[in-house]
């Protein structure tokens, strides 16, 4: 049984613009593991640049190596967010609401980027089988457009979301969101 106990920042404005102002723990998690689902963002985004700016023949080189990147990322991403949709998203809305407001943001921009990587997966997987609906720039499209939606996500996240929750989950909360974060 974890027994950390996961203070509560006070509710004071401008706190997380201060230089020592911390996250606790399962918030500084979930902003840490941004961090290599952006180098592997960055990654797959630049094959479908290069793939898209490509006419020659390493062109199909290029779409069999963002179809990897993007399938290795979606799996990331994909435990990544349970933890924000289980954990964290449930939590806050507690305080703030989830029809409304930031959560509802970012629930609807979990679900627009899951959506375009699997769009970009199915139409890629179709193509690799000889039963294209779709032009390849078109199918890259969906990966590009996902990486635009996570790369503001994961600002919002960082700059706005996480400080709040700091702010707004009680000790308790914070050990909930512990206990999920390190589960899954």
């Amino acid at each position: 049984m974890n027994t950390t106990t996961f203070g509560c920042s006070g509710m004071h404005g401008g706190e997380q613009s201060r230089p020592d102002f911390q996250l606790c723990p399962p918030l500084q998690q979930l902003k840490q593991e941004h961090i290599p689902l952006r180098i592997a963002m960055n990654a797959f985004h630049a094959t479908a640049e290069t793939f898209l700016s490509d006419p020659g023949t390493a062109r199909n080189d290029s779409f069999a190596a963002l179809y990897g990147q993007v399938a290795e990322f979606t799996e990331q991403l994909k435990k990544h967010s349970r933890k924000e949709d289980d954990g964290l998203f449930p939590l806050m809305a507690k305080y703030i609401g989830s029809v409304v407001g930031p959560i509802a943001v970012m629930t609807y921009e979990h679900e627009q980027a899951e959506q375009n990587l699997q769009r970009f997966l199915d139409a890629a997987g179709e193509r690799e089988s000889g039963s294209e609906n779709e032009d390849a720039a078109t199918i890259a499209g969906y990966a590009v457009q996902a990486y635009s939606i996570l790369t503001q996500h994961f600002n919002k996240e960082e700059q706005v979301l996480f400080p709040m929750a700091e702010n707004i989950l009680s000790p308790e909360d914070k050990e909930q969101l512990d206990s999920i974060v390190q589960e899954q």
